[in-house]
């Protein structure tokens, strides 16, 4: 069992920064590939981005690229998400999730561990 849980989100306004952390126990970290996914009010749960077990490999969602950059620190535990640019469009409720397995996954269902959420709001 993996327990995930993320901090860091909050209100901002169009054109800052934030920068999410989700920090996981119960597993050996460096053995979990790690997702952000994020879900908007009457929205689908939707992929933003991913990394491998070491970090040598990250994918991004085409409309956060070169905005957003996903990396981690397995002597901490913790997986982040540094947003810049935020846009009104960023809103949302972003979720970490994590694998037990060294590659990513893009797919909501590629995941067997979720945490609970954290709220980041963009104003225009």
């Amino acid at each position: 069992q993996v327990t995930l849980v993320e901090s860091g989100g909050g209100l901002v306004q169009a054109g800052g920064s934030l920068r999410l952390s989700c920090a996981a126990s119960g597993r050996t970290f460096s053995s979990l590939a790690m997702g952000w996914f994020r879900q908007a009010p009457g929205n689908e749960r939707e992929f933003v981005a991913a990394i491998n077990w070491s970090g040598s490999s990250t994918y991004y969602k085409d409309s956060v690229k070169g905005r957003f950059t996903i990396s981690r620190d397995n002597a901490k535990n913790t997986v982040y998400l540094q947003m810049n640019s935020l846009k009104p469009e960023d809103t949302a409720v972003y979720y970490c999730a994590a694998r037990p397995r060294g590659s990513y996954s893009i797919f909501f269902i590629g995941y067997d561990y979720w945490g609970q959420g954290t709220q980041v709001t963009v104003s225009s």
